[in-house]
């Protein structure tokens, strides 16, 4: 008995060894099967990130693929989608450029609407340029600005890079200085010349612009490599820096106001652009600065005030209660890092404007494959795909529309944060998936 249990005994012990060292493989078929999505979650540049993936089909209000699509993520300057949606339904046709009351002898009272085309270098057409310069005496409230230059959460020390120009009432010039290249720095408007200091110690073309933070204070100074120009923002905050400004632009009298401009039936509203020349822009070239003065066009019209955190707080009550999981939103460009949005609440939000504006106004502003920001990327796939990417630091993000083979619209959204592998070739791996979607569906 005693040897029959030493052999039971063995024979076990070998069954649980063999258990425990055995090895399942992979069958071929097992690698065949494969999805597209766990293609591009076992990704090495994605190992320790965090991924959330959605793509949806409208027709059949079913999910064809998700991964953790209910987590928040950072969605960068997906966030503009969000923007996008919030201008096309709140701000008509075409971008208003202020409200105004004639009080007779040349003297007018302005209100400014957070119009950023107004002399901006995009926009060639400018009628409120046209008709200010027309007047002798303009009075200018600010009595609807309950905003400041800076979003919630903006990185202060991106605060001399053009991509984070600060927000205003009445933006000018994109709220930028241009500084061009040459002997000496020039700058446009030519208002700011006589705020640049020129160090002396400077040779030749070896120096660079520097802005003093919280001033409008420039200075040129010596660097190891050549000028070539810069684009700076300029400090909007400075209540004075407005006035200045369009004295010096229109050669007219500009004088601050404190009362407000009552919207009473003799108030006169002059429009500036079509309102999808600019979106276009914003989407395409991934404009922060055109982003963030939606939001606040769009509270200037909703409850006469350009406040963001208001607007924001009222949409998310009204439009956009149905998100699926309410998001933190902040700002209207995403640069904020407060920001957090699930690819759910993009699905829902890319369905709303599929579903309330016309497809050819959606695919003329969304930027397609080989334009835009998408210009490296989908380039066998122009008209196949239309969609926003995001950027910030350890964050990737791209969301829109698919046309499949079969002529299905799908929408999508695929987030990343929290990665420290290259952006490029991550966006290459959510390029390879979505082509492998827009091949097989």
């Amino acid at each position: 008995m005693k040897i029959l249990s030493g052999i039971g005994m063995g024979i076990a012990t070998l069954f649980l060894f063999s258990c425990k060292t055995a090895k399942p493989t992979q069958s071929s078929s097992t690698v065949k099967s494969m999805s597209p999505m766990d293609s591009l979650l076992q990704s090495n540049d994605l190992a320790g990130a965090h991924v959330g993936i959605a793509v949806y089909d409208p027709s059949s209000k079913t999910y064809l693929y998700q991964h953790q699509s209910d987590k928040y993520f950072i969605p960068a300057s997906n966030t503009k989608i969000v923007s996008c949606y919030v201008a096309m339904k709140y701000l008509g046709d075409s971008l208003l450029g202020l409200r105004y009351v004639d009080k007779g002898n040349g003297t007018i009272e302005i209100e400014p609407a957070g119009d950023p085309s107004f002399l901006h270098p995009d926009f060639p057409n400018q009628p409120v340029y046209d008709f200010l310069k027309k007047q002798k005496t303009i009075l200018l409230t600010n009595q609807n600005w309950k905003a400041k230059g800076w979003g919630m959460g903006w990185s202060w020390d991106d605060y001399e890079s053009d991509y984070m120009a600060q927000r205003s009432m009445m933006p000018i010039y994109g709220n930028l200085v241009q500084f061009k290249k040459g002997a000496k720095p020039t700058a446009s408007p030519a208002y700011f010349q006589q705020l640049l200091n020129i160090d002396p110690t400077i040779s030749g073309a070896n120096y660079t612009i520097r802005r003093t933070i919280g001033a409008n204070q420039f200075s040129a100074i010596p660097a190891k490599t050549a000028f070539t120009g810069d684009d700076i923002p300029f400090y909007t905050d400075d209540k004075d820096i407005l006035p200045q400004l369009l004295r010096d632009t229109l050669k007219t009298m500009v004088t601050a106001v404190d009362f407000k401009v009552d919207r009473l039936p003799d108030v006169v509203k002059i429009y500036s652009q079509p309102i999808d020349s600019m979106l276009k822009i914003m989407m395409h070239r991934s404009d922060n600065f055109f982003a963030e003065q939606c939001l606040l066009m769009a509270g200037n019209e909703l409850f006469a005030e350009m406040n963001s955190a208001k607007l924001i707080d009222t949409v998310l009550k009204t439009s956009l209660k149905d998100l699926p999981h309410k998001p933190k939103w902040v700002d209207g460009s995403g640069l904020s890092r407060y920001n957090l949005f699930s690819p759910e609440d993009f699905i829902t939000v890319l369905d709303k404007l599929r579903n309330e504006f016309a497809w050819n106004r959606i695919s003329t502003i969304f930027a397609s494959g080989g334009n835009g920001t998408l210009g490296s990327y989908y380039k066998n796939s122009p008209g196949k795909i239309y969609a926003k990417t995001g950027t910030l630091s350890n964050n990737v993000a791209l969301s829109g529309y698919l046309i499949t083979s079969k002529g299905k619209t799908l929408l999508f959204s695929v987030l990343v944060s929290n990665h420290t592998g290259n952006v490029g070739t991550i966006r290459k791996s959510v390029e390879q998936f979505l082509n492998n979607v827009m091949a097989n569906q």
